[in-house]
């Protein structure tokens, strides 16, 4: 599937995930619809524990206060298990949630999926009416966006 255009309505979708905080692990089911009425950060992220991943996540986890005190929320999305996400969560020390992608349905819905590689190191920021607002799509996997390049996007948002 092509990569969601700029101004279009963000693919919907529910995903299991989950999120360590305070040493406790709580498992749900996040819902995208769930969320209009506040800026989303879908950062779609190739493995668990990989150097450049926790490079990634963890800049963004140290960002994350900035980002809710924006009204944001941020979720890491990947194709590793929920048991996966607890040990990255824990040895990272994330507490943001990590959605688990097994069947790369939604991976493939926002265009990031590479045959034979998983996906593509990419992050999408969705504004409070559900609308793609910004999109940063890696080509190669070292790269991502820094977490002060994201909060400037969601600061636009709401403005």
């Amino acid at each position: 599937m092509a990569i969601p255009e700029t101004g279009s309505a963000a693919p919907g979708f529910t995903l299991p995930g989950m999120i360590v905080r305070d040493g406790l692990r709580t498992d749900g089911e996040y819902t995208l619809a769930a969320e209009v009425g506040r800026p989303v950060v879908l950062a779609f992220y190739p493995g668990d524990a990989t150097p450049v991943c926790t490079a990634q996540l963890c800049s963004y986890q140290q960002e994350l206060d900035d980002f809710r005190d924006l009204g944001a929320v941020v979720w890491g999305i990947s194709p590793q298990g929920l048991d996966s996400h607890e040990d990255f969560a824990r040895d990272a020390s994330l507490t943001f949630p990590l959605l688990s992608d097994v069947s790369g349905d939604v991976i493939r819905a926002y265009g990031v999926r590479v045959p034979g590689l998983g996906l593509r190191r990419s992050v999408f920021v969705i504004g409070q009416d559900g609308l793609l607002r910004w999109r940063h799509v890696g080509l190669v996997g070292v790269r991502f966006p820094r977490a002060e390049t994201i909060r400037a996007q969601i600061e636009q948002l709401v403005e």
